[in-house]
């Protein structure tokens, strides 16, 4: 709970308390200076916090294999809000990074009433033609439906095995009016999170997930789920370097070298010491110093940059010794868009929010009517200047509609000052937004006919 709001997928109302958000869930801070190629996101803080970020990071530099997973709810029209997480898409697949879009038909079905022809129908014309408009690219991205692969629903109840109601309880506040399909719905996401991993989807390699805030539960849970499964922990030495240690559990304990009536098997631990062992030194380490009774290998010349390379080698391994071998999901998390009424944006709500294919006079007539950080007369704006922490013009130039990042300053300058006016701030963003709208639109027409070639082959 934040300032009493609940983060979670389903609430209507979300805290903008990012900092304390940050720190009670043990999010990192965006460092701008790691950024490669910075969008206005970036740049403008608006993508605010992030779990192990720094390992897509790393990939990108070093150019290795990395995927981005990304959804939506076919159930709705999209609107802007929707166009920040395709923007942070975008901007992975222009790093080097892979997409996979999910569509959760299902998830639509059970909680929604939408049927699967009708949930496809909305993914393909509303979603994914926009997402070709903002500029995603067809070659490196996958669309699939929940309902047309089998693998996601399996993957859910396997990690579903790893937790239990009251974990739900804890992350998601549920009780027992919770609807079933709201519990089921998590785990069905945390497949969808996992599966790009799996060999047939692009095999082993970091995920990252981009989303507000109000996702993290699904991030949490799944994270929390995937380490449990894994066979090899990662850790920090005290006195520096690193420590791997084995995680015994029910389904690989002989293979830890612990046989059914729970005696110590020597041979079978040091002969997976020895492979453990060769992973690590495949990597350049050198002195590797391993203890076979107590399970660990320590790795004092790693650092914790190389811990997501260490996890990589013994994943692989884990595999190639019967484990599922999966890396927890990577996140990025962005600050939320107010919507035209200064409440949260709702495609249920209209007037709250701009839609992807409004026409220019219904965009006005939001913007016209949308809340304003201006003073109640000419005379006092004059004076006093405007507040655009609240002026929803001012927040959609800086969010969506305007690129440059000196301009933008040059308006809130003026706007604060009192030089710009709160009816002149919303012709600027109204100007802007007919240029946003007319391009969208003209690609939108490029692709009519064309949404077929984001679709995976189960997809089709």
């Amino acid at each position: 709970m934040i300032d009493g709001r609940r983060i979670d997928p389903w609430s209507s109302e979300q805290s903008t308390d990012y900092d304390r958000i940050t720190n009670q869930f043990g999010l990192d801070s965006i460092e701008l200076s790691k950024i490669p190629n910075p969008n206005i996101l970036h740049r403008r803080g608006i993508i605010f916090a992030h779990r192990d970020l720094d390992i897509i990071l790393n990939s990108i530099k070093k150019k290795e294999k990395f995927g981005v997973l990304t959804g939506l709810m076919p159930s709705g029209k999209m609107h802007l809000g929707h166009s920040m997480v395709i923007e942070q898409v975008k901007w992975f697949q222009e790093q080097g990074g892979d997409i996979t879009v999910a569509v959760a038909d299902l998830e639509a079905l059970a909680t929604r009433s939408t049927s699967l022809s009708k949930g496809r129908e909305v993914a393909i014309n509303e979603y994914i033609i926009n997402y070709a408009a903002l500029g995603l690219d067809p070659k490196s991205t996958n669309v699939y439906f929940q309902s047309k692969r089998p693998e996601v629903q399996r993957l859910a109840f396997t990690l579903g095995r790893r937790t239990n109601i009251s974990e739900f309880e804890a992350i998601y506040g549920f009780g027992g009016d919770t609807n079933l399909a709201h519990v089921q719905a998590p785990l069905v996401q945390a497949g969808d999170i996992v599966h790009p991993q799996l060999e047939q989807f692009g095999g082993l390699r970091p995920i990252v997930v981009p989303v507000g805030i109000d996702q993290d539960p699904h991030l949490r849970l799944t994270r929390g789920i995937v380490s449990k499964t894994n066979w090899f922990n990662v850790k920090p030495r005290k006195q520096g370097g690193l420590t791997v240690a084995l995680s015994i559990q029910d389904d690989n304990s002989e293979i830890m070298g612990i046989s059914e009536d729970g005696k110590f098997n020597r041979e079978v631990r040091n002969n997976l010491i020895d492979r453990m062992k060769n992973s690590i030194i495949k990597l350049g380490f050198a002195d590797i110093f391993p203890n076979p009774k107590h399970g660990t290998i320590d790795v004092p010349g790693a650092s914790n940059n190389d811990i997501s390379s260490l996890k990589l080698s013994l994943l692989q391994l884990e595999r190639k010794l019967g484990g599922m071998g999966i890396m927890p999901p990577c996140s990025t998390y962005h600050r939320f868009a107010v919507g035209m009424t200064g409440d949260k944006m709702s495609s249920s709500k209209p007037e709250t929010t701009i839609f992807m294919d409004d026409s220019i006079s219904q965009m006005e007539k939001k913007v016209k009517r949308a809340y304003s950080g201006g003073q109640s007369t000419i005379e006092e704006h004059r004076r006093l200047g405007g507040d655009c922490s609240k002026d929803v013009a001012f927040q959609y130039l800086q969010y969506f509609f305007e690129a440059d990042d000196n301009h933008l300053n040059e308006i809130q300058r003026d706007y604060e000052s009192g030089k710009l006016l709160a009816g002149e701030m919303k012709n600027i963003c109204m100007e802007n937004a007919t240029s946003w709208l007319n391009d969208l639109s003209e690609k939108r027409d490029e692709w009519a006919g064309r949404a077929e070639e984001f679709l995976a082959p189960d997809a089709l």
